[in-house]
């Protein structure tokens, strides 16, 4: 019996030892993360290229917000906009400079910035100066035999656009083409300027910097010849080819004085034997600024003009903004530091048949430049043309 409970015992022992020296608890499988490429940014656009124009063009760059046009040109819409120069040479006394041109349009208007160098501002525009003998005389040049005043004038340029291509050959050679030198000597010595076949029509917008305020003349080209057939054919086209757009009022006058029509006592005419209009803002010892603006205009009588002293000097000029489509081109300028600087504008489009259109942003604009210094038709002048183009939004 004793021997019975023995083995009993052993066994139950030895089930307990096996029981805690059992086969050990494995472990949860360790799962191995699956490896991933290393996290790439997303995709970018590739940058579009920088817009080039036709090699030596003008662009125009889109801005937002157009530029004041003060003729200081420190507006941000200039900052990315690139300049062209243009070469001009030949001018009266051998005048040359080269001008920077840069361009740059909102939805609706173009936007122009000029600079170049001139020596002198040219504002003494043959004004009226009181003789010693009592008498009223206009400073003009002794040698100007018709047009062609190179001693007491003012400042200028002059563009002119190739208006829908019409004009031959223009896109090539540029202004040469409308220009006729020696033509007509004895009444135009620099001679005239007109298209060679009808229905060429180029787009001139001259800049005078003593006739003009806040605008640039618009003006426009074409096929008128010089008629001298008769003493009114003649006045009637004394300047051949080239117009002025048509306006309703304003712009710039003669500084007259006015007296009765011999035919008609009813009605004046103008006596240009002295001025009739003079300024508070003038300076009568120099004649500075060179003009009378139409909104300070103070009459003048004989008897106030016998009474200044010899010497005395008052501008020929009396001027104010032009209305109507030859005052679509907005300006401002600055002379200083021997250089000329000058913003200005015109709507894209305007509708009028004399002015350029820029209506195909995809387009290639050609023009020619000319700038005058100190003289009334002797001007610098480029070789060949320029154009310009539009950069995409």
């Amino acid at each position: 019996m004793k021997k019975l409970l023995l083995v009993i015992s052993l066994f139950v022992l030895a089930s307990l030892v096996l029981s805690a020296c059992g086969t050990p608890a494995t472990e949860a499988p360790v799962v191995e993360p699956v490896a991933t490429e290393a996290a790439t940014e997303a995709p970018t656009a590739e940058p579009m290229p920088a817009f080039e124009g036709p090699k030596g063009a003008l662009v125009a760059y889109p801005v937002d917000t157009a530029p004041t046009l003060d003729g200081v040109a420190d507006d941000a819409a200039w900052a990315n906009a690139e300049a062209i120069e243009i070469e001009v040479a030949n001018g009266f006394n051998n005048f040359e400079t080269t001008a920077e041109l840069k361009a740059v349009y909102t939805e609706d208007t173009v936007y122009f910035v000029l600079s170049y160098e001139d020596p002198t501002q040219s504002w003494y525009r043959y004004p009226w100066v009181k003789q010693e003998d009592g008498t009223w005389k206009q400073d003009k040049d002794p040698n100007d035999k018709g047009g062609d005043n190179n001693l007491n004038y003012e400042d200028k340029f002059a563009m002119i656009w190739n208006i829908n291509n019409s004009i031959a050959n223009f896109n090539e050679k540029g202004c040469a083409v409308a220009c006729h030198d020696g033509e007509n000597p004895d009444l135009k010595p620099y001679g005239n300027k007109y298209t060679e076949t009808e229905g060429e029509f180029g787009d001139i917008w001259h800049w005078k910097s003593v006739r003009n305020l806040n605008q640039i003349d618009d003006q426009y080209l074409d096929w008128t010849t010089l008629d001298t057939s008769s003493p009114e054919a003649q006045a009637k086209t004394i300047e051949a080819g080239r117009h002025s757009d048509a306006k309703d009022s304003g712009g710039y006058a003669d500084n007259f004085a006015s007296m009765p029509d011999p035919a008609d006592s009813t009605k004046t005419v103008a006596d240009k034997s002295m001025p009739g209009f003079t300024s508070p803002s003038i300076d009568t010892t120099t004649g500075f600024p060179g003009f009378i603006l139409d909104s300070e205009k103070v009459a003048v009588t004989k008897e106030e003009l016998d009474a200044m002293p010899a010497g005395t000097i008052i501008p020929a000029i009396i001027k104010s903004e032009i209305v109507g489509d030859r005052g679509q081109i907005s300006a401002g300028w600055v002379w200083a530091d021997g250089k000329w600087t000058l913003e200005f504008s015109r709507a894209l489009v305007t509708g009028s048949e004399t002015d350029v259109q820029f209506d195909d942003l995809t387009a290639q604009y050609f023009f020619g430049l000319a700038i005058f210094e100190n003289a009334q038709v002797r001007h610098a002048f480029q070789y060949g043309v320029s154009s310009m183009v539009f950069m995409p939004r």
